[in-house]
């Protein structure tokens, strides 16, 4: 009868051994566990995203790409890298009547603006709002460069006169210059959907990004040759809408 008991006494032991086992390298933060994820109801967010965007600015379009990663349920870190065009607010857009081309008469250059920036997003009102809508607030700083492309060659003729020829952009691209700066934005927006399947949100952005000194001929006029604009603040507000999965 002892006998029995020493068993029964040995199993509920190693039962209890086995149980605070389990439950020391669960998924739930045991001693091995370098992150968890934190659960909000049923929903279970990655802490880390990875998404693509799409800019629409006042001064062009452009595309790029962020990493998101979770410091805590409602604050992020997040780098991004994106490309846009960029152009004078003087400028304007003419079609040919002929042959229904598009031009820019008097402008002289193009410009792609490249910022990578690293900054903070912050969620607003989780406990408040489905888990499907998660709007926030979000900064960011760091480097931007601004690529100055030929839009025209002007070459003044004996008699005088200018000649005007336009360089295509595919050639313009290698007979550009970088220009580089500090830039940053500030913003707000919201996600939609779980961020386990893909995920897709929108930003609202105000962008600073200007170069040093009197800034890059942008527009000339055509009868004297002669620079009527700089151009050296290349900020601005964007929309920038992104699609993106959690993992």
């Amino acid at each position: 009868m002892k006998r029995g008991r020493g068993i029964v006494v040995a199993g509920l032991m190693m039962m209890g051994v086995v149980s605070a086992s389990a439950g020391n390298s669960g998924p739930a933060g045991g001693r091995d566990t370098v992150y968890a994820p934190f659960n909000q109801g049923d929903i279970v967010f990655p802490p880390n995203l990875w998404a693509l965007d799409i800019l629409v600015g006042s001064t062009g379009f452009g595309l790029g790409t962020f990493y998101r990663r979770e410091i805590t349920p409602d604050l992020f870190w997040f780098a991004s890298l994106s490309i846009s065009d960029a152009k004078d607010d003087r400028e304007v857009e003419r079609i040919d009547p002929y042959t229904g081309a598009t031009f820019s008469p008097g402008k002289l250059n193009r410009f792609l603006v490249v910022p990578l920036f690293v900054g903070l997003q912050r969620r607003l009102f989780r406990e408040d709002i489905t888990d499907t809508f998660r709007p926030f607030i979000n900064g960011g700083f760091g480097p931007a460069m601004v690529y100055e492309m030929p839009y025209s060659r002007v070459v003044r003729t004996e008699s005088g006169a200018f000649m005007v020829d336009e360089v295509d952009f595919f050639e313009a691209l290698g007979l550009g210059t970088a220009h580089f700066t500090l830039g940053g934005f500030i913003g707000f927006g919201a996600n939609f959907g779980a961020e386990q399947s893909p995920t897709m949100g929108v930003n609202f952005r105000y962008y600073f990004i200007q170069l040093y000194g009197d800034g890059i001929p942008s527009l000339y006029n055509p009868y004297t040759g002669e620079i009527t604009s700089r151009k050296k603040d290349f900020g601005g507000f964007y929309l920038t809408f992104h699609i993106g999965t959690g993992f």
